[in-house]
């Protein structure tokens, strides 16, 4: 655990790091699930139901999101592609279920907080951040489930922004970019288009940060 300005860091990774996690805890998922609810956000959504089943999902009222495998959920309105959220104009609730990030919100029963992490949202979720004490970075890309360098790059990122240090902007965008999770998208591919990556490292392409109250993320501006 690193402590700097008034606020202890520390990196925990996947399920069982989200399970253990204490203070504010982000939950990390950079390709693609807190990315996608960003843009979900921008496009005008006003609230997310976090779940971790699709049978939960398809229970509750909204515009459902998410993904099995990567790919779009039967009944679904959206799959997990924060590129295709570009230039909608949406309204209302969403639910959205994913294999890793909406996972760890779940998990995260001992949080005494839970924010959901992207670099989209870096500086918002820092400025939130600073001055609360414990801060837990769950970074959900965790070997061997999930590769995870985007995840664990964007938690060095946050890091680095809650110690009041310069960023590591440059290599954290290679690191995401290089990754295993970006290596899946290709032209063609209706799940998973290359612009998502473009997308997903869009850091600070939005001035709020995004809170889970309930299992419920809302956009937050301090």
């Amino acid at each position: 655990m690193q402590q700097s300005a008034g606020v202890f860091i520390r990196i925990v990774r996947g399920p069982d790091g989200a399970r253990e996690a204490s203070g504010q805890v982000v939950v990390i998922d950079v390709i693609r699930a807190f990315t996608t609810a960003a843009y979900a956000f921008a496009a005008g959504i006003e609230e997310i139901e976090l779940v971790s089943t699709v049978e939960e999902a398809l229970a509750r009222p909204g515009f459902r999101m998410g993904e099995v495998g990567g790919r779009l959920i039967p009944g679904f309105d959206h799959n997990n592609s924060p590129s295709q959220l570009v230039g909608r104009r949406l309204s209302g609730r969403a639910v959205q279920r994913t294999g890793s990030g909406t996972q760890g919100v779940v998990l995260a029963e001992r949080a005494e907080a839970v924010w959901l992490g992207s670099l989209v949202v870096a500086s918002a979720t820092a400025r939130a951040l600073r001055g609360t004490g414990e801060v837990t970075l769950v970074a959900m890309g965790a070997p061997p489930a999930e590769p995870g360098e985007d995840d664990d790059a964007c938690a060095e990122y946050l890091a680095a922004l809650l110690r009041g240090e310069p960023p590591p902007r440059e290599r954290v965008i290679a690191a995401v970019r290089a990754s295993a999770g970006a290596r899946m998208h290709s032209p063609g591919d209706p799940d998973r288009p290359p612009g998502d990556i473009d997308c997903c490292v869009a850091i600070d392409a939005f001035d709020f940060a995004m809170r889970v109250e309930g299992r419920i993320a809302r956009p937050w501006r301090g």
